[in-house]
């Protein structure tokens, strides 16, 4: 929204027009007349029976109710606002694994996709003045979101995630790769090389095993950018019941896998680029997880100023009232005058 007039409830100025029928109508309508002669000398010529102010002040004051209603206002920048915040890409794997259905939510067991889903948005709300993508990958990585304040449009697409989006497999190393590139696109040209308050979040429950970009040497190219990788790994270790689909994608039955989380490897990433590894086996643990990463080194943002909007609500309201009050004193003033001839 731009600087300047506007009104917050718009509708309502669609009254003005039915006000200017009604005036059209009136002041058309017909009235047959009884033609007696000698009938000016029964009433007196007073200004009061004919001026027509009162119902000038009953229009006018009607119009600037109907603005009141639509509440206008005044929007102007905050010159002194200063937004910090931390530039942030969440790495999100959409490999067949995620159908593993071992994430409890009350009686019923779901799978973990479905259940991060949630915590992510719920994530994205406590971080108002942050800029946040998302990545998403299998056997590839992809931007899914790009680095954006619009955390409404950002939750909307979390709702979009589906497993099957992307090839299978996991390609962790092009995740990061991925993820990096969004974050240089998101540079402040005078940044240093050694970003601050940029981070990434990589969500994934298995190895390795796709991509042109080892993980390792992704690891080094983050800490070379001064990039911290958070690195959470999800889902209970053993065997675990996944899902069975036949050739149309229709469900058939339930089997038991062994995980393929590779914890070493997570960690290894972590304490590269001196972040921290998560193991999260439950809701409750990849909610602790995204709590847990905070950092004290913001950047401030090229970014929009918040507009201050300044309510003149009253400013048209008071003086319709007041124009109202005045042209009900003038048609009981007429009527006086009337019945006094």
């Amino acid at each position: 929204m731009l600087s300047g007039w506007t009104f917050h409830d718009p509708l309502y100025l669609w009254l003005l027009g039915l006000l200017m029928v009604v005036a059209v109508l009136r002041r058309q309508r017909s009235v047959t007349v009884l033609m007696v002669p000698g009938a000016e000398e029964w009433q007196a010529s007073t200004a009061a029976n004919s001026a027509p102010w009162p119902v000038f002040c009953a229009y006018v004051g009607l119009a600037l109710l109907i603005v009141g209603l639509a509440r206008p206002q005044y929007m102007e920048p905050d010159t002194d606002h200063k937004r910090t915040g931390y530039d942030f890409i969440i790495a999100i794997d959409l490999s067949t694994s995620m159908y593993a259905e071992d994430f409890q939510r009350g009686d019923t067991m779901t799978n973990r996709l479905q259940a991060i889903k949630p915590m992510i948005s719920a994530f994205i709300n406590r971080r108002p003045d942050d800029r946040i993508g998302i990545v998403t990958f299998g056997g590839r990585a992809y931007t899914f979101a790009p680095l954006t304040f619009d955390h409404e449009w950002l939750r909307k697409q979390t709702a979009r995630l589906s497993i099957g989006l992307i090839e299978d497999g996991t390609a962790i190393g092009d995740a990061i790769g991925v993820s990096l590139a969004r974050l240089r696109q998101g540079q402040r040209d005078d940044d240093a090389d050694k970003r601050e308050g940029a981070f990434i979040v990589l969500l994934t429950d298995g190895a390795s095993n796709k991509g042109s970009l080892d993980s390792r040497a992704a690891a080094q190219l983050a800490a070379i950018d001064g990039v911290m990788v958070y690195t959470i790994g999800a889902g209970a270790e053993g065997d675990i019941p996944m899902p069975v689909f036949d050739y149309a994608g229709n469900r058939i039955g339930t089997e038991m896998r062994a995980s393929e989380i590779d914890t070493l490897a997570l960690r290894d990433i972590a304490d590269t680029t001196g972040g921290l590894f998560f193991r999260a086996t439950d809701e409750n643990a990849v909610e602790d997880a995204f709590r847990a990463i905070n950092q004290d080194n913001k950047i401030e943002f090229d970014a929009p100023p918040p507009l201050i909007s300044h309510e003149l609500f009253h400013v048209f309201v008071l003086p319709g009232i007041a124009l109202l009050g005045l042209a009900l004193f003038g048609a009981v003033r007429r009527s006086d005058d009337r019945a006094s001839t």
